[in-house]
């Protein structure tokens, strides 16, 4: 017996009827409405407790509510290593007001979803579901983000999908090399991995799970956000927020140091990843490092391209005929920064790829940069900008973002003039900040031709 088609297979003529009469009329008793939509503004407001609400009344059908918090794994202590990641697994579990099978069965039964990322600053809980069932969802999130349980049995079962996604993450070299060049860069905090230790699997309790939660999760150090959803709901919903009221446990300033790992092993491809610090986000210096960033090549613009206006691209193809790929890495945080560049190259080419690509960082600080590379990277930059705004993810993460860390908004239009006012002195001023820094390398693969940082 053959199985049924799916649903997207079935032709018109299965669901569609015709129609003699013409439609090409209005209907009698339908109305257009005239009235215009009022403008959409994001507004912000800070709560006596210290908790930050943002909302964009979008009139999406669709509704998205996010809660942002600073309890990235730059929080962690070093008793604690990898809480943060057993905390974004721990999302699904039971809490106060619902068990995991409820949570689970009313989300899907409103059609919705219930998220959670976290990087090494912040970690979101995100809901979205449609408009008319936002209040319904709303309550599964706070159970999720302010209800946790931990209750010790469902948290010894997570060591298995911290295994998991831990292995997912070592197949990546990318990730791999990323996690190792903060872990040399950093003293402390920044130099936390995303992902719990081998000595910490299975070891996470549920009492530091719960002591952690007590630490970050603060009125200030979170921020309320929605997408489609009236501003005085979510003030209501905060409100009634059951969470400490104040700042939390003190917070230690990242402290970069330099150095240098490597990992050696068999693979194909060496990736290696030269940085030094760079600019604190939302700063004037960190818009200059993006500009720059594009300046050097941050990556195909076409889809499959080659980057043929990278500075990276054109110089290192210059250097060796060996295949190879080259971009500039920029990463911001609140109280640091890192910018470098990143190469991967064959064994027996990768120095020659390196030394390269530094060069041509080196170029840009003596000055070689054209009036036409600098306005191209300039619109990239803003485009870039608009176009993550576009999807709703993209648009309530900015929106978060902006709110946790300035209790404020600035509307694109602001953020496009910033980036009008970075000169190419600036931009000059930045890639010498790298050329003279102290430096930072991350290498993995088989090195036997891949220099050291000092030899950079």
């Amino acid at each position: 017996m053959r199985g049924i088609r799916s649903f997207n297979t079935f032709s018109k003529r299965c669901y569609a009827a015709r129609r003699s009469e013409s439609l090409t009329e209005p209907l009698e008793k339908v109305k257009p409405s005239k009235a215009a939509l009022p403008p959409q503004n994001v507004q912000v407001s800070k709560l006596p407790n210290g908790l930050v609400i943002a909302s964009l009344e979008n009139y999406s059908p669709l509704s998205s509510v996010g809660v942002f918090v600073k309890a990235g794994s730059r929080y962690e202590a070093v008793e604690n290593h990898g809480v943060s990641h057993v905390l974004r697994l721990a999302a699904n579990l039971t809490t106060k007001g619902a068990s995991a099978f409820k949570i689970c069965r009313s989300v899907e039964g409103l059609g919705g979803s219930l998220s959670v990322t976290a990087s090494r600053e912040t970690m979101v809980y995100t809901a979205d579901c449609l408009r008319d069932d936002i209040d319904s969802l709303l309550g599964f999130l706070v159970n999720v983000t302010t209800a946790q349980e931990f209750r010790p049995w469902e948290v010894d079962d997570l060591a298995s999908r911290v295994k998991i996604d831990k292995a997912l993450a070592q197949q990546c070299p990318q990730i791999g090399v990323i996690e190792k060049l903060h872990e040399a860069a950093y003293k402390n905090a920044l130099s936390n991995s995303l992902y719990c230790p081998d000595f910490m699997v299975g070891h996470v309790s549920s009492g530091q799970l719960k002591s952690f939660v007590e630490d970050n999760f603060t009125t200030g150090r979170m921020a309320l956000v929605g997408l489609g959803v009236q501003h005085s709901k979510l003030r209501q919903l905060g409100e009634g927020l059951s969470v400490h009221i104040g700042e939390g446990a003190p917070v230690a300033k990242a402290v970069y140091r330099g150095g240098e790992l490597r990992v050696q092993n068999s693979d194909d491809l060496v990736h290696a990843l030269i940085v030094s610090e760079g600019g604190v986000a939302g700063s004037a210096e960190a818009n200059a490092f993006t500009v720059l960033q594009r300046i050097l090549g941050a990556g195909p613009h076409v889809k499959r391209g080659s980057s043929i206006t990278s500075k990276l691209s054109q110089g290192i193809a210059k250097a060796t005929t060996q295949p190879f790929d080259a971009t500039a890495f920029n990463a911001s945080y609140s109280d640091s920064g890192l910018f470098g560049v990143y190469t991967i190259a064959q064994p027996d080419s990768a120095g020659e790829v390196i030394k390269a690509a530094i060069a041509q960082v080196r170029g840009v600080a003596e000055g070689s940069m054209s009036e036409a590379d600098f306005t191209r990277a300039k619109n990239q930059v803003k485009a870039e900008y608009l176009m993550s705004l576009e999807s709703s993810e993209g648009l309530i993460e900015e929106i978060g973002a902006q709110a946790l860390n300035t209790a404020a908004y600035l509307a694109p239009d602001a953020v496009l003039r910033a980036v009008d006012t970075v000169t190419k002195n600036d931009v000059v001023k930045a890639a010498k900040k790298f050329v003279d820094g102290k430096k930072t390398m991350a290498a993995s693969g088989h090195l036997v031709n891949t220099p050291f940082v000092d030899e950079v």
